[in-house]
């Protein structure tokens, strides 16, 4: 096929049509870009006629009454006319009506001049409510005020004590009821008790044959309750400090465990898909919630329907009727495994975490309310929320991201710092629990310590403000 020949008898070199389109798009924008954000200075004649149109389509019929009904006829007056009210001098208004062939063309735009009053802004640019200088399409628009919710301002968080003492992983965390210890399950096979105001060692249990994975501590009865990967789930008497049941069932490893607050069972989830209902006195397997596909890995239970909510790695979340022993609401919001769940202290609403997002459902239907408003891209191994609405989140990569919990709006980002002589990769928070009051934190991760955080006293608003921008499209999955 013979090449394209321009009018000189050159040879056009054939182009995409790509490239077509952009030198097409270059030469409109080199057009049209220098004038783009530039306003024409208003005309007062244009603005003049502009006036006199407006005042002419609207008060014609009443501005200039014929001179028939104005006054009587007198000397001088001729018959009505039936001409057209035509625009321009009166030299032309008298051509038409006398007919003469050689009228001059009125002039389109010379309107008789409107009185000084009547042109509103005189000696001013035209303004529009609401517009900024310059006129867009969104100067124009309404503005419609967010209806999300304004964060509440909290104080930023602060690491004051890190406890070293375990030799392996610390993977669990519970607290007394009364608020003056706390417990840890850790890799090296040991349960801990620690001081909480002073952080000292009390005790040491050992009894599992692999790391420990869930514990619980009863608010009515002096037990603890300890779940790991060797597939036990024990139960410690405090007076005694020994194992006094052991809750046999579990096919495989044991992740989470939770107990009902109002009732004396307990509740653990494990690698063999199903949460197991356990009466805590007689050491008898009430039911087993089946319905996962892959490992249970976060439970927590309420005094009222749903009283069992459970987190899978099949990124379900399952509210369940403890009765019925069945399930009353699956939850598919979440893309990825739902490792930790945090239930509100008061609000009757939960969060989950996942590493695609945080969400917050409402109970007890189970409704999705919204997302956080960032996201931690990272696996999410634990969460807490405490009374003031503060929800603490810790991630695989040592971050411990701090959220408000009515808006969803991220306050504070934290990394750990690991201990000397550890690796790098193992800045990784496991879990973590505020303590009963909600004033502390306590978080443990892979390089063996536990970090105790509490508020910064000194921070104010002003000193730290609130950075918060409302979301602009709000999903609602």
């Amino acid at each position: 096929m013979p090449a394209a020949m321009a009018a000189d008898g050159l040879p056009v070199e054939p182009q995409s049509l790509k490239k077509l389109s952009l030198k097409s798009l270059k030469r409109s924008l080199d057009l049209f870009a220098p004038a783009q954000s530039l306003l024409f200075a208003p005309d007062a004649e244009s603005k003049r006629i502009r006036t006199g149109c407006k005042v002419r389509a609207e008060y014609g019929a009443v501005k200039d009454p014929p001179a028939e009904q104005g006054r009587g006829q007198g000397k001088g007056t001729s018959a009505p006319s039936t001409a057209l009210a035509l625009p321009g001098t009166q030299d032309t208004k008298d051509a038409h009506r006398e007919g003469t062939s050689n009228a001059i063309v009125p002039a389109p735009l010379m309107l008789p001049k409107a009185p000084e009053s009547t042109i509103p802004g005189k000696n001013t640019t035209l303004s529009i409510p609401g517009s900024s200088d310059r006129f867009s399409t969104s100067a124009l628009m309404e503005r419609i005020p967010s209806r999300w919710p304004r964060p509440v301002w909290h104080a930023p968080w602060k690491n004051y004590r890190v406890i070293s003492g375990h030799l392996g992983w610390v993977r669990s965390i519970a607290f007394d009821p009364g608020n003056e210890w706390f417990c840890t399950g850790s890799a090296d096979r040991t349960i801990k008790i620690w001081d909480l105001a002073s952080g000292t060692l009390k005790l040491t249990l050992t009894g599992h044959i692999e790391q420990v994975r869930g514990l619980a501590v009863s608010q009515r009865h002096t037990y603890l309750f300890s779940a790991g990967d060797d597939k036990q789930v024990k139960c410690w008497d405090l007076e005694q400090n020994k194992v006094i049941r052991s809750y046999h069932g579990h096919l495989s490893g044991v992740y989470c465990l939770a107990l009902h607050p109002t009732i004396d069972i307990l509740l653990t989830g494990g690698r063999d898909s199903v949460c197991r209902v356990w009466d805590i006195r007689t050491k008898a397997h009430v039911s087993a919630l089946t319905g996962h596909d892959n490992t249970v890995c976060s439970v927590f239970a309420r005094p009222t329907d749903p009283q069992v909510v459970t987190g899978s790695h099949d990124t379900t979340i399952k509210l369940w009727d403890l009765v019925a022993g069945r399930t009353m609401c699956t939850l598919t919001h979440h893309k990825k495994s739902v490792r930790a769940m945090a239930l509100h202290p008061k609000e009757k609403s939960f969060a989950s975490a996942s590493a695609d997002n945080i969400k917050k459902f409402s109970l007890p239907k189970g409704e999705f309310l919204h997302n956080m408003l960032s996201q931690q891209k990272t696996i999410i191994n634990s969460m807490a929320v405490n009374e003031d609405g503060v929800m603490a989140t810790g991630g695989d990569n040592g971050s411990l991201w701090f959220w408000d919990w009515k808006s969803g709006h991220n306050f504070q980002q934290e990394q750990t710092i690991v201990q000397p002589g550890s690796l790098e990769s193992e800045a990784c928070i496991y879990a973590l629990s505020y303590d009963v009051s909600g004033s502390r934190l306590v978080t443990c991760e892979a390089d063996k310590t536990i970090k105790m955080w509490k508020e910064d006293l000194t921070a104010t608003p002003e000193t730290h403000p609130i950075n918060f921008k409302p979301p602009k499209d709000i999903r609602r999955y």
